[in-house]
């Protein structure tokens, strides 16, 4: 093994064992180290260190086992080490309070300088929703209302909406059927006594199938009907809703001086108390299609096409639900059925007058629109001909479905149509089989007119 000064260690030597000593310690036999001592430097200090083959740090001397930076210093010049004096343990605590103390006063300091400089913001903020007039007593019902009043409605900005829409609700009349108990201080309470402005019942759990339909209309008939104390409940809901927007429009007024926060804010009320009131109408509504469905669909004929009288019979219920007093006693369908039925009669009736103006205006002037070539239709004897292969096929026919076929299309003694519920309850059957035994009964009566020929139609 070598031995070199620290200042000659190889680059390249992977491991070099090197012991302090000086020269009167040992006397080395080696030409290289005689040649490099009358070099440049005298050997004052040797170092030992385990290396590995990384970069070694030149700038770092150990001097009494301590690592001390000294890059500039050379090797020959005295080492000093320097030592940190420790202060006694009273003289920390006293800094350490002074620091603290200091420290606290300074965070006051600043505290105090951002609060001095927020408070004219604080004061000009606009002021919380909370802080604005309550629409209901009742702290349920309010918190609900106003939670559906901000996903419903947005502020306005600008004066002149404010005022547009100030204008609009008042040029719009809001009816509603009143009651003694709307004016009671605990009304909220009472009505909505769930504390819910609106049920959060959704609307799969109100769907009901209606398989007898179609499908446009089944979709229609989807909600379930409402029991009376439902239908109760959810009449004196949509009314009082309409009572109080009434009283907040009554309110409102177009002077300079009022507050165009305060007045957006009441127009807001307005707004969303009818369109949770228009929720509640239509959910009576949709619970009554199949009433509507059942009456119009009796007058429909080559004139009167199902579509529109359906249309008009909608309208006629809409009509019906804003101007029934459910305070009476009765049922809405007791009520809705005459409004729906005499609306669908007058809408027949006004078309039949209509086409015959209409044909009365052609021929008097002058326009022939007869046909020539048309006859008066059949002769008496090919009808007596007709009706009697007809009584022919239905002697072939059981009893009971004798008696269906004749009730359900007016034939014989039968002066009106029977439904299938009555004819039913006469056999002491379901619905359904009644309907069953129309279908097979007229099945035999088309394989009948197949099978023997018929009086010819023409004249």
């Amino acid at each position: 093994m070598e031995i070199f000064p620290s200042s000659a260690i190889p680059e390249n030597s992977a491991r070099c064992v090197l012991l302090p000593f000086t020269q009167d310690d040992i006397t080395i036999p080696n030409e290289r180290f005689e040649r490099f001592r009358s070099g440049r430097k005298s050997l004052s200090r040797q170092v030992v260190r385990m290396i590995t083959p990384m970069k070694m740090v030149s700038s770092t001397k150990i001097v009494n086992d301590s690592p001390v930076k000294n890059p500039k210093k050379s090797s020959d010049a005295p080492v000093s080490v320097a030592t940190k004096t420790r202060k006694p343990l009273s003289e920390k605590k006293s800094s350490t309070t002074t620091k603290s103390s200091t420290t606290t006063k300074t965070s006051i300091t600043a505290k105090t300088a951002t609060a001095a400089k927020t408070a004219p913001t604080a004061r000009k903020a606009k002021p919380a929703e909370s802080s604005l007039p309550k629409t209901f007593s009742f702290e349920a019902v309010e918190k609900s209302f106003v939670h559906y009043c901000q996903l419903v409605t947005a502020a306005r900005k600008s004066p002149e909406d404010i005022r547009s829409a100030v204008k609009t609700v008042l040029s719009q009349e809001i009816d509603f059927m009143g009651h003694a108990d709307f004016t009671a201080e605990s009304a909220a309470e009472v009505i909505f006594h769930d504390g819910q402005l609106i049920p959060g019942a959704t609307e799969e759990s109100l769907r009901v199938r209606t398989p007898d339909l179609p499908s446009h209309l089944a979709r229609l008939c989807e909600t379930k009907l409402l029991t009376p104390e439902e239908e109760y409940d959810v009449f004196r809901k949509m009314n009082f809703l309409r009572f109080r927007a009434n009283q907040l429009r009554s309110e409102l007024s177009l002077d300079a001086d009022v507050n165009a926060e305060s007045l957006d804010w009441t127009i807001r009320r307005i707004e969303t108390l009818l369109r949770a009131a228009d929720w509640y109408r239509d959910r009576m509504v949709k619970s009554n299609m199949r009433l509507v469905i059942s009456i119009v669909k009796k007058f429909v004929n080559i004139q009167n096409g199902f579509d529109d009288l359906l249309s008009d019979g909608i309208i006629a219920l809409l009509r019906a639900v804003d101007k029934f007093d459910v305070g009476l006693g009765f049922r809405f369908s007791t009520y809705a059925t005459q409004v729906v039925r005499r609306n669908t009669y007058r809408r027949v009736m006004d078309k039949q007058k209509e086409r015959q103006r209409i044909t009365l205006s052609v021929h008097d002037s002058g326009i022939d629109i007869s046909d020539e070539h048309r006859t008066a239709g059949m002769s008496e004897a090919k009808w007596e001909a007709l009706r009697g292969k007809l009584s022919t096929m239905l002697d072939q026919l059981d009893r009971r479905e004798k008696l269906i076929i004749r009730a359900r299309f007016s034939l014989g003694g039968h002066r009106r149509v029977q439904t299938l519920q009555k004819l039913a309850d006469r056999l002491g059957v379901s619905k359904e089989r009644v309907r069953q035994l129309e279908k097979r009964a007229l099945d035999k009566l088309r394989g009948f007119a197949e099978t023997s020929p018929l009086p010819e139609m023409d004249a």
